[in-house]
């Protein structure tokens, strides 16, 4: 809990740097400048690379032992992500009120390939989903604040998430088999939409959260600054989203818990594969960890870091060390590596389509 008030307070200005890129990316930089930019970037990923190296290569070196899977579970794993992909799209879509299917997704598709290849990259793919969904037609002002309240509401729900596991820690007990995993799955959606409804739809409820939050950090971290307006900020944060979606809010919060519980789901089928059977409630907060290590820009995607952490608290929460490797290696072969040939077509796909177009216009 030590932290957790400043992770908040620090997701919010995260996004809101992610705003700024966006808003930004019709403007060119100097040569010089953004050549310093990304030598500075490509030398603090390759010292971070180096660091978390030994990891990787050991998640990597898992694919030889993917012959002991069933093609069952890898066609399973396949459509959980393709389910959290379509809720993301439906999200996004709701958003920004206007854009043709198949500029959504094309355009996230892609953005997403390049978020997770490039230093820094969250910023830029959003950058690049924002040309291209602008290059369909759509307005820059829709696009912007669509693509804000998306990241902002996707990361909100994922942080609120390990409250989720408080009574299943408390209970004790393992998932037995894959028709609990499921059943789990299923009350993680129930109860993520649930919460997030209570946190859209009352001040008090939300407030209360940030006060809490607020309290616990500065009594923590005396040392430090002490957080004064963490509420105000929260409410403003979600009046934003509430602003962006309008009547739609309660579909966008269904979409949102969808394409986590769906995404967490993949995991609980990965660790099923390998025959683990950790207690859900652990996992939970494995998975929630993994989705923050995601977001640290000093490598693509939190390349290297979602592998050792994720392979770390799977260990912890009770999974052989060879089994949690291995299930990390299929959770993110489905979730990182297999979206970016994905997402080279669909920029391919999407410059061709909307240049067609430009030629018949």
């Amino acid at each position: 809990m030590t932290q957790v008030g400043d992770r908040v307070e620090q997701a919010i200005e995260h996004h809101a740097d992610v705003e700024r890129e966006i808003e930004a990316a019709d403007a060119t930089a100097p040569p010089r400048r953004r050549l310093l930019r990304n030598v500075f970037w490509l030398g603090v990923t390759g010292a971070s690379l180096y660091l978390v190296a030994p990891s990787l290569v050991e998640v990597l070196g898992s694919w030889e032992d993917l012959d002991q899977l069933s093609p069952a579970w890898l066609g399973l794993m396949a459509g959980l992500q393709a389910g959290a992909l379509a809720c993301l799209w439906c999200l996004q879509h709701l958003a920004m009120r206007g854009p043709s299917w198949p500029a959504v997704v094309s355009s996230q598709l892609a953005g997403n390939a390049l978020a997770k290849i490039a230093p820094g990259g969250g910023a830029l793919g959003a950058a690049l989903q924002y040309r291209m969904l602008v290059r369909s037609g759509l307005p820059g002002r829709r696009a912007v604040a669509g693509l804000t309240a998306v990241n902002l509401l996707t990361f909100a729900v994922v942080l609120a998430m390990p409250v989720l596991a408080i009574p299943g820690i408390l209970r004790g007990g393992v998932s037995r088999d894959l028709l609990e995993a499921a059943a789990l799955g299923i009350a993680v959606f129930v109860a993520l939409f649930a919460l997030g409804a209570a946190l859209m739809a009352f001040d008090g409820v939300l407030a209360w959260v940030g006060r809490v939050l607020q309290r616990v950090r500065n009594r923590l971290r005396r040392r430090a600054e002490p957080m004064r307006r963490l509420p105000d900020r929260l409410l403003a944060e979600r009046d934003r989203i509430t602003g962006t979606f309008g009547e739609r809010w309660t579909r966008a919060l269904a979409a949102t818990s969808g394409r986590w519980a769906l995404d967490y789901s993949t995991l609980l089928a990965a660790l099923a594969a390998v025959g683990a059977a950790p207690r859900p409630s652990l996992v939970l907060l494995a998975f929630c960890a993994a989705q923050v290590l995601a977001q640290i820009p000093v490598t693509p995607g939190g390349l290297g870091f979602v592998e050792a952490g994720l392979t770390a608290m799977l260990t912890l929460a009770g999974v052989p060390p060879g089994a949690a490797v291995l299930a990390t290696f299929v959770y993110r072969l489905f979730s990182y590596w297999l979206p970016l040939p994905v997402g080279l077509v669909a920029f391919g796909w999407h410059a061709r389509r909307y240049r067609e177009a430009a030629s018949a216009g």
